[in-house]
C-alpha cells in the first residue's frame, strides 16, 4: 500500500491518530478546519493541504475523523471535497461515527467512481488515540480491509472486521449503547453512595474488583468523584452517537429502553451547557436530580 496517507479532521482523536501514523513511518498530509492542529501536525513531520480535495490528490489512502454525518458528507461530497480529488483505485477510510445508512450510500457512490471505502469507527477515547490502543470496528470489502490492516495497527490495538459496508457503524452503535449504560449506571451508584454516606473511594475500589467491574469504573470513576470532567470524549458526541443508535433502533424495530433513557440524560446534559465535558459528566445530571454532589474531600 501507499506510504503517503491523507488525514482530514485533526481533532481530539484525529490528531494523535495522524501523529501515530507519522511515528510508524508513513508520510501524512493533513487538513483541518482550524489552523492549530495543522501546525502541530507540521511540527511532528507531516505536511498540510489547503482542502480535502488537495489531500485526496496527494494520497492514495485517506482517513477522516469527523464529528457527524453532515461533516462527513461535506468533506467527501463538497465542491473541494475528497470525491473531487480521488482517483480510481484509491481507498477512503472513515473513522467518524455516523449513520450506517449514510455510510452505505456513500460507499456505493464511491464504488461507482472506482474508490473503495471502509467505515472504521473507533472507541477508546483520547487516551486510546494517544497511546495507539483504540478499538477499531471495520466494515467493507475484506480484501481492502486486509490491505489496510497495517495502518490500523499503527493507531489501534483491537482491530476487527465486522462485515460489509455499514457493519462498522452498526458495531460502534452497539459500543456506544454499552458505554452509555456504564456511564449512567456508575453515576447512579456513586450518587446513591453519596446520599447513603458511604466512602466514595472505598466504593469505587470495592466494586471495581467484582462483577460490576468495567472500563468506566477503572478509568473514569476516580475523576468523577473529584468533579474532574475534562474531556476524553465530549458529551455532545456521546449524545450524537446515541441519536444514531436510537434512530437505527427505530429503523430495525430493535427495542432500546435503556438507550432511550441514556439519550434523554445526555440531551439534558447538553441542554445545560455541559456538552463539552467528558461523557462521564452525565453524573452531573444525576446529581442535579438528587440535589447533592458525589464528591470526595481532598
Amino acid at each position: 500500500m501507499a506510504r503517503t496517507l491523507g488525514f482530514v479532521g485533526l481533532g481530539i482523536m484525529g490528531l494523535p491518530m495522524a501523529t501515530n501514523l507519522l511515528d510508524a513511518g508513513y508520510d501524512v498530509v493533513g487538513h483541518n478546519r482550524s489552523d492549530d492542529p495543522e501546525a502541530t501536525l507540521r511540527e511532528r513531520g507531516g505536511t498540510v493541504a489547503d482542502t480535502p480535495r488537495d489531500v485526496a490528490e496527494r494520497a492514495e489512502v485517506v482517513f477522516t475523523c469527523l464529528p457527524d454525518t453532515p461533516a462527513v458528507e461535506t468533506v467527501v461530497r463538497g465542491e473541494d471535497g475528497l470525491m473531487a480529488g480521488f482517483s480510481e483505485g484509491d481507498v477512503y477510510v472513515d473513522h467518524s461515527t455516523i449513520n450506517p445508512v449514510a455510510t452505505e450510500e456513500l460507499a456505493a457512490d464511491l464504488a461507482d467512481a472506482g474508490v473503495d471505502m471502509l467505515d472504521a469507527p473507533i472507541s477508546g477515547g483520547e487516551e486510546g488515540a494517544i497511546d495507539a490502543t483504540l478499538s477499531i470496528m471495520v466494515g467493507g470489502d475484506p480484501a481492502v480491509f486486509a490491505a489496510c490492516t497495517e495502518f490500523f495497527e499503527a493507531t489501534g490495538e483491537t482491530v476487527t472486521h465486522c462485515g460489509p459496508s455499514g457493519a462498522g457503524q452498526t458495531t460502534k452503535a452497539c459500543n456506544q449503547i454499552v458505554v452509555a449504560a456504564q456511564m449512567v449506571g456508575v453515576s447512579e451508584a456513586l450518587v446513591f453512595a453519596q446520599k447513603a454516606g458511604a466512602n466514595l473511594d472505598a466504593v469505587v475500589d470495592a466494586i471495581s474488583g467484582g462483577a460490576a467491574g468495567c472500563w468506566t469504573l477503572d478509568n473514569r470513576a476516580p475523576d468523577m468523584i473529584r468533579g474532574d470532567f475534562d474531556p476524553g470524549f465530549f458529551a455532545d458526541y456521546q449524545y450524537k452517537d446515541l441519536r444514531i443508535a436510537t434512530d437505527a433502533g427505530e429503523t430495525y424495530a430493535a427495542p432500546m429502553p435503556l438507550t432511550e433513557l441514556a439519550h434523554e440524560l445526555y440531551k439534558s446534559m447538553c441542554a445545560n451547557g455541559m456538552g463539552r465535558d467528558d461523557n462521564s459528566g452525565v453524573m452531573q445530571v444525576i446529581e442535579m436530580l438528587a440535589g447533592d454532589e458525589a464528591r470526595v474531600e481532598e
